[in-house]
């Protein structure tokens, strides 16, 4: 079966179609941003039952590269790219924890986590980065030139692009905001050879540079205002999905910083619909930080666009962002999947971060904003206590343990490390380590 896929105009402007190799961002008419369109009617000749049999028989074990729980879903992701031309590090394939103790503790029978930190460099950007560089890799193949590929990132998205540029031999360039991301968020691009350049602004700032090296050609933009990227991040609900038997939860919960990921999550969810493997969507909610929170003001005043806001610090440094590139995206799922959005300040996903950990889920802050978010939906009723929930845990919470000492050393800004749990100092003494033992029975 021969199968196609091109970039189109997300508002619709007709005769855009742009060959998916293409370095273009915005729309050539509107100059609003991209879509990839399939050709869903070549992909209903497959029956929606053999398209869950093949992607199922793929993630049991697949050759490489079609055992990667992205490139499983070849067809549905980029059809016309060679698979000797991917780049994989056999993204994907993650947990779906069963969240039993503190599902419980706020109300919650079937409360599931997505753990997207376990994926090669401990976050979802795996995920469409893998698409984004093979696709590179493709069109360098093919005559383009590419001198480097760049992003703008809090962290997450130039781990991502500087393992697999490695692998593929591109080089990379990021941009971060100085002094703003974990140690360990900062030594990853460095270590796999990127060019890290630390700018005096926030994550705003570095995009608006970005975007202008990549509409002078001086880069390929890799951030997710290139659509290739909601091609990888898509295949998360598709797996969501498989390990529920098909099943589509009541409930999906993400951080949003961006503003992508939301729009991902819908594209994977619209395709599953169309060509037959579920019958419905889920509901989406999308969680934001009260110190970077555009998206939850615009719909609190009942907007129908966006406004740019100056984002304060916050724990959650991967979603701090006051103006998110790919909020018209953010919109459209919402308004798709009867969703709402919901905000989490420093102390509620701080202490939801600490709640999360004595059940033995060890959460990413930008989990926690989720968590915190799921709390307050289900304080006010709007997840009800029998729906099943799916939280996308977007990052590896091994990733911020400078802010887990932080709360239990009770030093996080604007947060009252009411669950911190501080080592207990004693002498190396028999009668004293017993006592302190025995006195934790009664505390």
């Amino acid at each position: 079966m021969s199968y196609s896929a091109h970039f189109a105009c997300l508002a619709g402007c007709p005769n855009v179609a742009i060959p998916l190799p293409e370095p273009i961002y915005r729309c050539p008419s509107c100059g609003g941003l991209l879509d990839v369109k399939h050709d869903i009617e070549a992909l209903r000749e497959r029956s929606g039952e053999a398209w869950r049999v093949l992607f199922d028989e793929r993630m049991r074990g697949g050759q490489w590269p079609l055992g990667s729980g992205v490139w499983g879903k070849h067809e549905w992701i980029a059809p016309e790219l060679p698979l000797d031309h991917v780049v994989s590090m056999d993204e994907g394939r993650s947990s779906l924890l069963r969240a039993e103790a503190y599902g419980s503790s706020i109300g919650l029978r079937d409360l599931r986590l997505k753990l997207c930190g376990n994926s090669h460099t401990g976050s979802f950007k795996d995920l469409g980065m893998t698409v984004l560089v093979s696709m590179v890799k493709h069109a360098i193949h093919e005559g383009q030139r590419v001198a480097a590929i760049g992003c703008a990132s809090t962290g997450d998205t130039s781990a991502a692009l500087a393992a697999y540029g490695a692998a593929a031999q591109i080089p990379v360039v990021v941009l971060l905001p100085r002094g703003k991301i974990s140690t360990a968020q900062l030594v990853q691009p460095i270590a796999a050879g990127a060019r890290v350049l630390a700018l005096d602004t926030d994550f705003d700032g570095c995009m608006k540079i970005m975007a202008e090296l990549a509409q002078d050609g001086v880069l390929y933009l890799a951030n997710s205002m290139n659509a290739l990227r909601i091609e990888g991040q898509k295949t998360v609900v598709i797996e969501i999905c498989q390990q529920l038997g098909w099943q589509v939860p009541d409930w999906l919960v993400l951080p949003s910083g961006n503003l992508g990921n939301g729009y991902a999550m819908y594209a994977g969810f619209r395709m599953m619909k169309e060509l037959g493997l579920v019958d419905r969507l889920p509901r989406l909610a999308l969680a934001q930080a009260e110190n970077a929170n555009p998206l939850y003001r615009a719909m609190v005043a009942g907007a129908k666009t966006v406004e740019a806001v100056t984002a304060k610090p916050t724990a959650a440094s991967a979603i701090q962002i006051g103006n998110p590139v790919s909020a018209p995206r953010a919109l459209r799922a919402l308004e798709a999947m009867d969703g709402v959005v919901e905000q989490a300040s420093e102390q509620q996903l701080a202490d939801a971060a600490a709640r999360a950990d004595r059940t033995g889920l060890y959460v990413c802050p930008h989990t926690a904003v989720a968590l915190a978010a799921t709390e307050k939906l289900r304080a006010k009723d709007i997840i009800k206590e029998d729906e099943q929930v799916v939280v996308i845990s977007t990052a590896n919470g091994l990733k911020f343990t400078e802010f887990k000492v932080r709360y239990h050393e009770d030093q996080l800004a604007e947060v009252d490390a009411g669950f911190a749990n501080k080592p207990l100092e004693l002498a190396a003494d028999y009668a004293t380590v017993r006592k302190a033992i025995e006195k934790m029975a009664t505390d």
